[in-house]
């Protein structure tokens, strides 16, 4: 009987630790979950992914050029890049454009620097399951999902919720 006890602890315990673990790190795009990984190229045909930034405080920005609030978030989001330690990622929704030499313009007319990957076949973008434009996903040094902000951040509020990751 206590041999028996012992093993329904143990398997119970076991069990217990499993599920926090695996609940720990679930991928998906909830607050909360693991952020998806993902491989995309910049404009200059360089590789990026999501994994390259692990250890870093990511905002991972889904836009498109015809989006006039993507368009008015630009500024912002490049401002943002300049003054802050964190990553600003833009996944471009290219499925979405007329052209790749589209994005390239516009990246030049917004004097963009940080990253851009191109979403050329809208992989990621089905993967995150981006509706509407633009979506933010703010993602921890862990890679965990902490914010996901649907429509134009200005700069106010990417600095309120950098400094709420930030402060904790």
């Amino acid at each position: 009987m206590e041999k028996n006890l012992f093993i329904f602890a143990w398997v119970t315990v076991s069990l217990f630790i499993f599920a926090v673990g695996a609940a720990a790190e679930k991928i998906g795009t909830e607050t909360g979950n693991q952020a998806p990984d993902f491989q995309l190229k910049q404009m200059d045909g360089s590789t990026v992914s999501l994994s390259d930034f692990r250890g870093e405080i990511v905002f991972l920005n889904f836009w498109a050029t015809w989006c006039p609030p993507c368009r008015k978030e630009m500024p912002d989001l490049q401002r943002f890049y300049e003054d802050i330690d964190a990553v600003v990622l833009g996944v471009n929704l290219t499925d979405t454009e007329i052209s790749a030499h589209q994005v390239q313009q516009f990246l030049e007319t917004f004097q963009i620097s940080f990253p851009v990957v191109m979403d050329t076949a809208g992989e990621v973008s089905r993967l995150y399951q981006i509706r509407p434009i633009p979506t933010t996903y703010i993602i921890d040094s862990e890679g965990i999902i902490r914010e996901k902000v649907y429509g134009e951040m200005a700069y106010e509020h990417l600095m309120k919720e950098y400094s709420k990751i930030k402060g904790e």
